[in-house]
């Protein structure tokens, strides 16, 4: 039984007085007085409980409020963009002076059925979050596949500044090569200077340090070298470690997903460029705090620059002497042969490389069968003898 129906029995049936029935039952005699006048007004609907919900809301948002949050909503959708509550509430303060809160926002994209729960989603909170602490601290790299609207596939190039989210490059190819990546990044430093880190998968285009290969550094690996920058790989298997520009593939992707496909790199490269400038000058990123443009993060602290490192590519390669009395070397990406004669054919040697200077050494007598600087400009580095046989040299 309830404490009402206890009380109004105890006054109307019993007759008892209100304030020994206040005072028996540890109740307010004014709240008995209400009751028992809902009791006679209402009958047995006065012991039925009753909202505690106030008659008027005034600091309730405003119903062409709510309105404006749905068709914010429906927008951003539509043309490919972030729809979630901190975005709409920064599109509510930026476009229409009206502050509601990301909760108040979310709260009325749920109560409008446009919030899909996600019970089984991991929560951000489980994450453990890092954030370069200045604009280009580490610039992250990738490559993502898309497809034009004739069936190619081809492939987009992105660099991105860790710190404000910021796109420094993008570009589409068909497909990105190791030439490729050295170019977007030259540009990308032209216009934004020199990062201090470059953090990236370990695709071949970016590192050879999982190529089974010799020792030798691609284009990109010399070039950051070249510069001191500091250059870090992410774990195999491992994708969340490039996590950002990971996820910025992903919002350009459904950006570029609600619009026309297009037929050529070139037009793609269009739909890219119209893209990143939005993304970084008019929309907000909502992992920033406050949430707000990735081109303003960029612009507000100081950059970072490269701390410099000793610049000498030292290694020593062990190999045989291939048919024509030729070796060849990897150096900054690109292949050389080297001549050493035919009188050489299948001598194991030993190479000593310190950046262009390369000491050839027979492995078996320490023999030193040729000293040479390489020629970049030249794939083959002939032996610098006149052309015929020539004896092998005695000691």
């Amino acid at each position: 039984m309830s404490k009402a129906r206890l009380v109004i029995t105890a006054v109307v049936l019993e007759g008892r007085s209100q304030s020994e029935v206040a005072r028996a039952y540890g109740v307010s005699q004014s709240w008995i007085s209400r009751l028992v006048a809902r009791y006679r007004a209402e009958g047995d609907a006065a012991f039925e409980p009753r909202s505690r919900r106030p008659k008027t809301s005034p600091a309730a948002t405003s119903p062409e409020v709510i309105a404006r949050i749905v068709e914010l909503r429906a927008d951003l959708i539509a043309r490919g963009l972030d729809a979630g509550a901190t975005t709409i509430g920064w599109h509510l303060t930026e476009h229409d002076q009206v502050t509601v809160s990301p909760a108040t926002v979310h709260r009325i994209l749920v109560r409008e059925g446009l919030v899909v729960p996600q019970p089984k989603k991991r929560p951000r909170s489980s994450y453990v979050r890092f954030e370069a602490e200045l604009p280009n601290e580490c610039w992250q790299a990738d490559v993502t596949h898309w497809t034009l609207a004739g069936g190619a596939d081809v492939e987009i190039l992105t660099f991105l500044d860790d710190h404000s989210r910021m796109v420094t490059h993008i570009s589409a190819h068909q497909p990105v090569r190791g030439r490729d990546v050295v170019d977007a990044f030259r540009q990308a430093t032209k216009t934004h200077g020199i990062p201090a880190s470059t953090l990236t998968d370990n695709g071949m285009i970016f590192t050879t340090r999982y190529s089974g290969g010799k020792g030798g550094r691609n284009g990109f690996e010399s070039e950051l070298r070249r510069l001191g920058v500091r250059q870090k790989n992410s774990r195999p298997n491992h994708p969340t470690t490039c996590g950002k520009v990971e996820r910025f593939q992903q919002t350009l992707k459904r950006w570029l997903a609600a619009r026309r496909r297009p037929t050529t790199l070139r037009a793609l490269q269009h739909q890219l460029d119209h893209f990143v400038d939005d993304y970084n000058t008019r929309r907000p990123h909502t992992s920033l705090r406050p949430a707000r443009p990735p081109a303003d993060a960029y612009r507000a602290r100081p950059k970072a620059t490269p701390a410099g490192r000793d610049d000498h590519h030292t290694r020593v390669r062990h190999d045989r002497v291939g048919p024509g009395g030729k070796v060849t070397l990897r150096l900054d990406g690109r292949l050389y042969s080297i001549g050493l004669g035919r009188t050489h054919e299948r001598t194991r040697v030993v190479m000593l490389i310190q950046d262009l200077d390369v000491r050839i050494i027979d492995a078996t007598t320490g023999e030193l069968l040729r000293q040479l600087t390489i020629n970049p400009a030249k794939r083959y580095q002939g032996t610098g003898r006149p052309p015929g046989p020539q004896p092998r040299p005695t000691t």
